[in-house]
């Protein structure tokens, strides 16, 4: 009698995921909203612009592809291919998939395998007819690719990617996320059909082809994953999306028995290539990250040269606010001698004003209009009187843009009517 993976969960466990896919997705969720957060605050906002760009070309792309598939593949429905409609709907209710997904049969060009996609709120799982026919004679191998891709509308992989975006294409973690879906989808796979043997073997098609894939034996194919541990390994599988396959054999066959370990030397050279998507790899994960941190770079380089500049400003305004604070002795004796005496005085020693500040900065008095000056780390500071109500008042300048932009609110010719 067919023996079925049991579907009883509680609200912490589910059998059908892989343990290892329940921390990756809570990790990669909390990095990915996280992300977002300081991508829209550290870009004030235009990284959006971005991501709407990105947003209209993949409606385009993903557009392109369903009107291509409904325009060509064939559309499995009672009266369309019945026994794999039939299928499909058998192992909805074995997943307690209330809503079949639509589901297609396509030419794939001699390729063995199956997806699945999603576009505006539908579900779409499309077989490609190699490994349908390859699998004709063994039909609980179908039930397994089946399973596989529904694996992936039941665990909502097609969109969780969006919030964890920001932190997929991280060395490590995007691509074992993703090995940890596929594992996930593999026990989903198991569930719909009635024997390992039979799933395992299904596997091995991807490996064999659709005509040796027959003689292959699981177990010894198995075992290869035994002597493929080295670091070369390790190292491209840590940076791949996929298990290899004959570890994904292994956990089918037992999926309580522990894989063999890799080398945990590859961990250390595959910390530093990002994750480039299932299909990338190393090399087009490295791509991946040099135009994200160009996109990157191009909005939040102005943004943080910006406020380096704010902050700057804000350092000189204290300094000079601190030295017109200093120069108010000076200007008051100043003021004092021109009003009693009708006269700008030869030096400040002759009004009695401090000729440099306590810290030995020098004051400097210009005899022609009773400027005075001094040196800062902001600038050079004037402190330029005028007769306003039959008294002398001082307004503060500057002599270059940088240092006027720092000028204290409080002695700006604007801000005294001057």
């Amino acid at each position: 009698m067919p023996r079925f993976i049991s579907l009883k969960k509680t609200d912490m466990n589910d059998p059908l995921v892989y343990p290892h896919e329940r921390r990756l997705s809570t990790l990669t969720l909390v990095l990915g909203l996280l992300g977002w957060l300081l991508l829209i605050a550290g870009t004030l906002g235009i990284a959006l612009i971005y991501v709407l760009f990105v947003f209209i070309g993949y409606v385009f792309a993903q557009s392109g592809f369903i009107a291509r598939l409904k325009g060509t593949a064939i559309r499995l429905s009672p009266e369309q291919h019945p026994d794999l409609y039939g299928r499909f709907e058998a192992c909805c209710k074995k997943l307690d998939m209330p809503v079949v997904p639509e589901a297609y049969l396509l030419d794939g060009n001699g390729m063995l395998n199956a997806f699945a996609t999603r576009f505006f709120g539908r579900n779409f799982v499309v077989l490609l007819a190699g490994v349908v026919d390859a699998l004709e004679d063994e039909p609980e191998g179908i039930n397994f690719y089946i399973g596989h891709e529904l694996g992936h509308v039941r665990m909502r992989h097609l969109t969780g990617r969006l919030w964890r975006l920001p932190v997929l294409w991280l060395p490590l973690l995007g691509a074992a996320y993703a090995r940890s879906q596929e594992s996930t989808c593999d026990l989903h796979g198991l569930a719909c059909c009635a024997d390992k043997e039979v799933a395992a073997r299904a596997l091995l098609v991807l490996a064999a082809g659709s005509r040796r894939w027959k003689s292959a034996n699981p177990e010894a194919y198995a075992q290869q994953s035994v002597g493929n541990n080295g670091f070369w390994s390790g190292f491209h599988e840590l940076i791949n999306g996929y298990p290899w396959l004959s570890k994904r054999v292994w956990r089918v066959r037992d999926p309580a028995s522990p894989v063999p370990a890799r080398n945990p030397f590859a961990y250390a050279l595959a910390f530093f290539v990002p994750y480039g998507g299932r299909v990338g790899g190393g090399f087009l994960g490295f791509v991946y990250m040099v135009c994200m941190i160009g996109v990157l770079a191009a909005v939040a380089i102005p943004a943080y040269q910006q406020y380096v500049q704010k902050a700057q400003i804000e350092q000189n305004s204290a300094e000079l606010l601190k030295a017109w604070a200093l120069g108010e002795d000076a200007r008051v004796r100043l003021g004092a001698h021109f009003m009693e005496h009708q006269a700008i005085p030869e030096s400040l020693e002759d009004a009695g004003a401090p000729t440099a500040f306590p810290d030995g900065r020098p004051l400097l008095l210009d005899t022609d209009d009773m400027i005075v000056s001094v040196e800062t780390i902001a600038g050079t500071l004037y402190m330029v009187p005028y007769i306003n109500d039959e008294a002398i008042r001082w307004t503060c300048q500057a002599d270059n843009p940088d240092t006027e932009k720092a000028l204290p609110a409080s002695c700006r010719p604007q801000e005294t009517g001057h």
